[in-house]
């Protein structure tokens, strides 16, 4: 060993930091040579920004209905582990310019509209590593911040911010898309499994606005759409759609909107870890340490949606694979409840930073002329850039050929479920 670190200067070849050079990443979407930069900003000048003149929201509309919270997952443990199940429902996740409420809104209010995930995206954005996009459509004196087709805008990212992300490739299940897919997968599924499924609903005055006609027969996730509106100073009038994922009743009673999301355990050996199952109970504080230090962006950007969307609580599902080799297969190993103001400070969250962020980016798009736009996080660099568009860019023409509209391609599906039955449920457009 010694003769071995003496012929290669004493240790492993890893960089200064003490880390192993990391792969270049992907970006998001290729960068064509007709797409100009309009604007770089870097991340340690908008870890600057702060903004005070935010207005108390006002909720516009609220559509959809809610189940309510099983409080028996509050005392699974790892002594009482509990199988996690595949759940057949639908989860909409339509972008903002594709909303039927937002296209109603526009004609009368608002000038800037978004969804919740949109918004978590830009005002967290100086904690993010892996690359992303976000289309913005200047249409008179309004903005339109969405997602773009096909993208991986709605898969969960895994240990992004770890010191050691993981880089496997290809079928590995331990990719970083493959580990994508699976905690999509299993988000989706804690957060239906958690509720006291086929009774009673918390419902809101206006139905769910995406449930297609031919879609009638099938079952339907349990999200509550809140509309809300904020004044941003005296020129922007900003309006989201924001999301509960269930209600929780009280001990007087009284019902409190929820928030419910999933940290999955893949590997305690990667990442720094600690095993779940030795040290979930006894530690909760180590392992929840861990996980804000290797998910800090995923966790920003929950805890902003449940500000946003004013909900009073966030559970915190903790869930693991039955086997580490085994992506097909997971257990619940406990649950955590948070106030999300209180875990913002936690967790560092500055909502005065992340306004801050936005007025920035929204006051940067509104010097911009009319047209489309796309703000893109570089891969490898801490820098977002807004390029501009030529016509007819990831129209619906252009994007034919491509994969259906969920966005998961046949591959995919494989390496993430052993059968087609479990994967994923469908992301739908109105």
């Amino acid at each position: 060993m010694q003769k071995m670190q003496k012929q290669f200067g004493g240790r492993p070849r890893w960089d200064q930091r003490g880390q192993s050079q990391q792969k270049p990443r992907d970006s998001s979407v290729e960068v064509r040579s007709d797409w100009d930069v309009k604007e770089e900003m870097d991340f340690p000048r908008l870890a600057k920004m702060r903004y005070l003149d935010v207005s108390e929201p006002v909720d516009v509309e609220c559509c959809g209905h809610m189940e309510y919270y099983d409080k028996s997952y509050d005392r699974v443990s790892t002594r009482s582990e509990c199988p996690l199940k595949s759940i057949k429902r639908i989860f909409h996740t339509v972008t903002t310019t594709d909303d039927p409420v937002i296209r109603k809104l526009a004609k009368s209010e608002g000038n800037v509209f978004a969804t919740d995930a949109i918004l978590a995206t830009l005002m967290c954005c100086t904690r993010s590593m892996y690359s992303w996009d976000i289309v913005v459509q200047r249409v008179g004196s309004k903005l339109f911040f969405d997602k773009r087709d096909n993208s991986d805008f709605d898969l969960l990212t895994v240990s992004e911010t770890a010191n050691e992300p993981p880089q496997d490739e290809g079928s590995s299940i331990n990719s970083p898309r493959n580990l994508a897919l699976e905690a999509t997968f299993i988000n989706h599924n804690f957060s239906q499994q958690c509720l006291k499924m086929n009774g009673e609903k918390h419902k809101f005055p206006n139905g769910n606005p995406f449930t297609e006609d031919e879609l009638q027969g099938a079952e339907v996730a349990s999200i509550g759409y809140r509309y809300r509106k904020w004044k941003l100073g005296e020129d922007i009038e900003l309006i989201v759609r924001c999301e509960h994922d269930a209600v929780l009743t009280g001990a007087n009673g009284e019902v409190s909107f929820i928030n419910i999301k999933t940290l999955n355990e893949w590997d305690s050996r990667s990442c720094n870890g600690v095993e779940w199952r030795q040290k979930l109970d006894s530690q909760r504080g180590a392992v929840l340490a861990t996980e804000l230090k290797n998910n800090s962006y995923k966790l920003a950007k929950w805890t902003c949606c449940a500000l946003l969307a004013g909900s009073e609580y966030m559970k915190l599902g903790y869930v693991s694979r039955y086997h580490v080799k085994d992506s097909a297969r997971h257990v619940v190993l406990g649950v955590q409840q948070f106030k999300p103001a209180e875990f913002a400070s936690q967790i560092n969250l500055n909502m005065e930073n992340a306004w801050g962020i936005l007025r920035c980016i929204v006051d940067t798009c509104l010097t911009l002329p009319e047209g489309k736009f796309l703000i893109l996080k570089d891969p490898n660099k801490q820098v977002i850039r807004i390029y501009s568009l030529p016509d007819g860019t990831f129209s619906s023409d252009e994007e034919e050929e491509e994969d259906d509209d969920d966005g998961f391609e046949e591959e995919d599906e494989e390496a993430l479920r052993k059968d087609a039955d479990r994967r994923e449920a469908p992301i739908l457009h109105s």
